[in-house]
């Protein structure tokens, strides 16, 4: 699958790159070529799947989470989940050390930035993620979903913060043919981004069929209004050229709350979309007013 999804996104990449077709249509094109091949694959019947080592790696079923190695270690039993305790501390110091690291380069080069709001940050993310460890940990621990999961997300931190490539894809973004007159083979960056979109969906295909337990040719409708409007929810811009990954973490946490609120409350499907599209249209409204003090 995530083969398969690596050669859609260089499919994909191909038309966009190297014969300029608009990317949205392009993209558009493939949403219904590719959801109508999946219904032809599956002649339109689900698949179950009962293969317990996918669902477990992969986040299906009751029983995906990751088991408790340090109680099993001390012949201990009960709550909370230490491992997924001993993780989260982990994760919150890492983060506590990257935070410091960079107030302290800040600081070697006179860059002005407000030490006191970068530490409140700080402690107001790592009291977050301490809350939802805990709240994991007494329940049934960590979720291999999630390893997956932030697995990407700070593989594409890295990318997007640290390489090259990074800066090519928010210059490519922000203005394609000055990009383009600086030097850059703006060609091969459309490239390396489809094929990592690509890539992302067959992941996001294999999490979704190991959680549904099966695969269904109706399975995905929607979840790119979903993603886009995550995106912009986080702060990418309609203009190209910003964003961030953790930006788009909490977009997608917002969006994530709006849809499991809407449904626990009983909120009919029809005016789920209505929300969800004025939530979208704030967020777009947001980026262009924020666009105009800026000018």
């Amino acid at each position: 699958m995530l083969a398969i999804g690596l050669a859609i996104g260089v499919f994909q990449g191909f038309w966009i790159a190297k014969i300029h077709v608009p990317a949205f249509i392009a993209t558009l094109s493939g949403m219904y070529a590719f959801r109508g091949l999946s219904n032809v694959v599956l002649q339109g019947y689900r698949v179950d799947i009962s293969n317990e080592n996918f669902l477990f790696l992969f986040g299906g079923g009751r029983d995906c989470y990751i088991p408790d190695y340090i109680r099993q270690w001390t012949g201990t039993e009960g709550k909370p989940n230490l491992t997924c305790l001993a993780i989260g501390v982990i994760a919150i110091l890492i983060y506590i050390l990257m935070t410091v690291r960079k107030i302290h380069v800040q600081k070697k080069l006179n860059l002005h930035q407000s030490i006191l709001g970068q530490v409140i940050t700080m402690a107001a993310i790592s009291a977050v993620v301490f809350f939802v460890t805990w709240q994991m940990a007494s329940f049934r621990g960590l979720p291999t979903v999630l390893i997956w999961i932030a697995l990407v997300l700070g593989i594409y931190q890295y990318i997007t913060t640290k390489t090259a490539m990074g800066r090519h894809l928010y210059a490519v973004g922000g203005n394609e043919k000055a990009t383009a007159l600086s030097g850059v083979k703006t060609r091969n960056v459309y490239w390396f981004a489809y094929a990592s979109i690509g890539l992302m969906a067959g992941l996001a295909g294999i999490l979704t069929a190991a959680r549904a337990k099966g695969i269904d040719p109706t399975y995905g409708e929607g979840y790119e209004m979903d993603a886009i409007a995550s995106c912009f929810i986080g702060g990418a811009s309609a203009y190209g050229g910003t964003g961030k990954v953790s930006g788009m973490i909490i977009g997608a946490v917002l969006m994530g709350v709006i849809n499991q609120g809407m449904n626990m409350v009983g909120v009919d499907s029809n005016l789920q979309r209505v929300v969800k599209g004025l939530v979208l249209l704030a967020a777009v409204i947001f980026d262009v007013m924020s666009k105009r003090q800026k000018r």
